[in-house]
């Protein structure tokens, strides 16, 4: 199968209308977008195309979100990934408002893709009995530092580690297991909070890192014997995606790994500098490895050229997911705004090139 680009068009925002911004890009039915502007004409095909007036219940279920869930629950790896220019939607699109917290929740009709995902596995969960064990691990990825948003005490670097069995993983990264929604969620703020954010001149909330929270599914199997201090009563434990313990039971293992990719941007537009500017430059550098990488795996098997996974932390971590075993919905954010008509066009060609990737779940 190929990853199934899907693009969300945030309406204008009140700055952009102050200050009047022309509306650029326009839906064309159910899959086709359209960019016309001065010297830019240009109509684009995707999977499916959420307009301003989409609800975040329409982006669920238009995606393909819900099937994804029951792919990892029947033991795939799958990855949903938010992409595209700073202060286009991406956060909101994966978790909704970023003003909720435990003590002041979203609105249900707010709630973004991940919340919504972790219903429907729990909702899957319970129909099958309790056959399920989930555990949930929550990284970001900043200024090519790797760190644990879950572990206790001042974030710190973890390694990334590579094996022929494992593939590359995180060591030392924590899982915490969990079995209700509220339990989840709390996992889901908690982290989110601990995430590096700034405010520059395109964007109040601008997210300075990548972000990847990884759901792991397992079956539990009858005949499993768990190694001492490997049980299923454990609340936490370390390890990568495919920890340990993963081997004392012989039932099916999928994950489902959600990826709030840190928004492209050009620092001139920004107006970031110091601090800010060296993150720009961080984001842009891992982003650019991910766009080349994309671009390799577009090309038809016999002609692909060998894939740079190595070139960033967030190419090796999603190196499964892109090219290998893995099944990938990937989500382009954009702005309909005539001043941000550059990084729209860059972000749906992006997506365009995404789309000819093919995979072997």
């Amino acid at each position: 199968p190929r990853p199934h680009p899907t693009i969300r068009v945030r309406p204008l925002t009140c700055t952009e209308t102050r200050r009047g911004d022309q509306q650029v890009v326009h839906r064309l039915g159910d899959g086709a977008v359209h960019v016309s502007a001065a010297r830019h004409d240009a109509t684009f095909g995707f999977s499916a195309v959420f307009d301003a007036g989409a609800s975040q219940e329409a982006v669920f279920e238009g995606s393909g979100m819900r099937q994804l869930v029951e792919l990892a629950i029947d033991g795939f790896s799958c990855t949903v990934f938010a992409f595209g220019q700073t202060g286009s939607g991406k956060t909101y699109t994966l978790m909704g408002p970023l003003a909720q917290s435990e003590t002041q929740p979203a609105s249900p009709a707010l709630l973004g893709l991940m919340q919504r995902s972790f219903t429907c596995l729990l909702e899957q969960s319970r129909s099958r009995g309790s056959d399920l064990a989930l555990s949930a691990s929550y990284l970001e990825i900043y200024n090519e530092q790797i760190r644990d948003l879950l572990s206790p005490g001042p974030p710190c670097p973890l390694p990334l580690r590579w094996s022929k069995t494992r593939g590359f993983y995180v060591e030392n990264q924590l899982s915490v297991e969990f079995e209700s929604l509220e339990a989840i969620v709390s996992l889901l703020l908690q982290g989110s909070q601990r995430r590096r954010t700034s405010a520059h001149a395109l964007n109040r909330h601008s997210s300075r890192s990548h972000a990847l929270l990884t759901i792991h599914i397992r079956s539990r199997a009858v005949s499993a014997h768990p190694a001492p201090g490997e049980g299923w009563g454990a609340q936490a434990q370390r390890g990568g995606a495919n920890s340990p313990t993963a081997g004392a039971c012989p039932g099916k293992q999928g994950t489902l790994c959600f990826v709030d990719l840190a928004g492209s941007e050009r620092v001139k537009e920004t107006g970031s500098s110091g601090e800010l500017s060296v993150e720009a430059n961080s984001i842009n550098r891992s982003l650019l490895a991910l766009g080349h990488c994309i671009s390799l795996l577009a090309k038809p098997r016999g002609k692909r050229t060998h894939i740079p996974y190595r070139d960033s932390k967030l190419t090796r971590l999603l190196a499964r997911s892109l090219g290998d075993s893995g099944t990938t919905l990937m989500v382009a954010c954009i702005s309909p705004s005539s001043r941000c008509l550059s990084e729209t066009l860059s972000t749906l060609h992006y997506a365009s090139r995404a789309r000819r990737v093919t995979t072997r779940p």
